[in-house]
C-alpha cells in the first residue's frame, strides 16, 4: 500500500524551490512539480517533472490524474489567474492556491480596491479606477497631488510607477497612455514597507514572519523597481518600526480580507500576502499577493520548522485551527544574484563558479545547469538565504555565499545590514 502523500508544486522559480525544500523534509513526501524550464534545485527533490506551462489548467489536471497526485502548492501568480486551481480541483486536487475568482484580490486591483471599500475595510487608500488613458490624463492634470499609477491586471511586480519617485507629472500622464486595459491612480503613501503573510483555509489565519522586501535594483534604494533583491526578517519575528498597535490592525485587515471573500461566495484558500506601507496614521495596503511572496517565501520556510506536508494538508481541509505551526526564533537574511544588465535589459547565458563550501541556504531561481556550471537566464538568478541568531550574522552568511560566486551576477550587498535598519528606524520615527 503506498503511504506516501503525493504533492504538486507547480512553478520552477526561488519560491517555488524553497517550496519544495520545505516539503522535502517529509520523508513521506513525494514531490511532483510543473514548470516551464528545468530548475535544478527544485528537479533534485522532485519524483517527477513535466516541462510544461504553468499557466495550462488541463495539463496540470491530466499530470496529477496520471500520478494519483493529491495536493497542489501553487507558487506564481499566472497559473491562479488561468484557472489551474479550479482544473485541479475538479480533479480532486486539494490546492494550497485561491480560485480564479478569489484570487483576483491580486490579480485585478480594481477589484481589490472595490472590495476593500465595499466591506470598509481599513487600510485602504484613496484611488480612482479609470478605464482609458485620456480620463486618466485629465484627472492628473486636474490635481496638485502625487500619486501612485497602477495597471490593473498583473505585471510581475514591475508596473507600478509613482510620481516624486519614478516620474514627474509630465511623464506620468504620457505613462497612463501605455497601459493597456484598465488603471488604478491612488494617493501616494510615505512611510516603510513591510509584508505579513497568512497561511489561511478560509476562515482561520496564522501569520508567518513580517518581513521586509527590497524592490529597487541597486544599493541604497535607487534604480527601477524588480520582482525583489532580496529580503530579511528578525529573531522576534517583527520589525522594530512596526509597533504591536501596527502588527494588530494589518493582521485584522488580513482577516477582514479573508472573511469578506467568504461574503462575496468565492472563499481563499492559500497563501494570502499583505503588503503594507507603514505610515503617519499606521498600516495602509499597498497590495495583497494571493501567494507567498517571491523572495520573502525564502525567508519564512527556511525558518518553518513545523512540517509543512501536515500544514498543506490542514489549509486545504480547512482544520488550521487545530494546527501549530511553529518558525525558528532567528533572523534570515536573503540576498538574490540576478544577471548584469537586470532588470531592463538582463544578459543571459552567463556562466557561474558556485564557492559549495558556505553556510547558507541556496535557492535557485531562473538559471539551468549545463555540465559544471550553472547558467544564467533573463531573470533573478539564484538566492542565498543567511541564518542567524541575530540579523548581522544571518546578513555575513548571506554576503559570504552571494559575494563567492564568480560570473556575470550582482547582488545588493546592503539588504540586511544593520545601516539599513536602522535608516528604516529613523525615517519612522521622523514621519510620526
Amino acid at each position: 500500500m503506498n503511504t506516501n502523500t503525493n504533492i504538486l508544486v507547480v512553478g520552477g522559480g526561488g519560491r517555488e524551490h524553497a517550496i519544495a525544500k520545505a516539503l522535502s523534509k517529509n520523508p513521506k513526501t513525494r514531490i511532483f512539480a510543473i514548470m516551464s524550464r528545468l530548475n535544478p534545485g527544485i528537479a533534485e527533490l522532485a519524483y517527477k517533472v513535466l516541462i510544461a506551462s504553468e499557466t495550462d489548467p488541463e495539463k496540470a489536471k491530466r499530470f496529477c490524474l496520471e500520478y494519483q497526485i493529491q495536493y497542489a502548492c501553487i507558487g506564481p501568480e499566472a497559473p491562479l489567474e488561468t484557472g489551474v486551481v479550479d482544473a485541479l480541483t475538479i480533479a480532486g486536487v486539494r490546492c494550497v492556491g485561491p480560485t480564479k475568482l478569489a484570487a483576483r484580490i491580486e490579480t485585478d486591483k480594481s477589484f481589490c480596491r472595490n472590495l476593500m471599500k465595499k466591506y470598509n475595510i481599513a487600510g485602504l487608500p484613496e484611488y480612482h479606477i479609470f478605464h482609458s488613458g485620456k480620463e486618466a490624463e485629465e484627472f492628473l492634470k486636474s490635481s496638485d497631488k502625487e500619486y501612485a499609477i497602477k495597471p490593473s491586471g498583473l505585471t510581475g511586480g514591475k508596473g507600478v510607477r509613482i510620481m516624486g519617485e519614478h516620474l514627474t507629472r509630465e511623464e506620468a500622464c504620457r505613462y497612463v497612455h501605455e497601459l493597456k486595459g484598465d488603471l488604478v491612480i491612488e494617493e501616494r503613501l510615505i512611510g516603510e514597507e513591510f509584508t505579513l503573510q497568512v497561511f489561511t483555509d478560509g476562515n482561520h489565519l496564522i501569520p508567518m514572519p513580517l518581513v521586509q522586501d527590497h524592490k529597487r535594483a541597486y544599493e541604497g534604494d535607487i534604480g527601477p523597481n524588480t520582482g525583489g533583491m532580496g529580503s530579511y526578517t528578525l529573531p522576534e519575528h517583527k520589525l522594530p518600526f512596526v509597533t504591536d498597535e501596527d502588527y494588530k490592525k494589518a493582521f485584522s485587515i488580513m482577516k477582514q480580507t479573508v472573511a469578506s471573500l467568504v461574503s462575496e461566495g468565492t472563499p481563499f484558500v492559500g497563501i494570502l500576502y499583505g503588503q503594507f506601507m507603514n505610515t503617519a496614521n499606521g498600516p495602509m495596503v499597498i497590495e495583497f499577493n494571493a501567494r507567498f511572496g517571491d523572495p520573502e517565501a525564502m525567508n519564512v520556510l527556511s525558518l518553518l520548522t513545523s512540517d509543512f506536508t501536515t500544514l498543506v494538508q490542514a489549509i486545504t481541509e480547512g482544520t488550521l485551527d487545530k494546527t501549530e505551526v511553529h518558525f525558528a526564533k532567528k533572523a534570515s537574511v536573503c540576498k538574490y544574484l540576478v544577471p548584469e544588465g537586470y532588470p531592463d535589459a538582463p544578459i543571459s547565458g552567463g556562466k557561474l563558479i558556485i564557492e559549495p563550501d558556505n553556510k547558507a541556504l541556496c535557492y535557485y531561481a531562473s538559471v539551468v545547469r549545463d555540465g559544471e556550471y550553472l547558467v544564467t537566464q533573463s531573470s533573478r538568478t539564484m538566492a542565498y538565504v543567511g541564518i542567524g541568531d541575530t540579523l548581522d550574522e544571518a546578513e555575513r552568511i548571506a554576503e559570504e555565499a552571494a559575494s563567492a560566486v564568480v560570473g556575470p551576477v550582482r547582488h545588493r550587498r546592503d539588504i540586511g545590514t544593520r545601516a539599513v535598519l536602522d535608516k528604516r528606524i529613523t525615517h519612522m520615527k521622523e514621519i510620526r
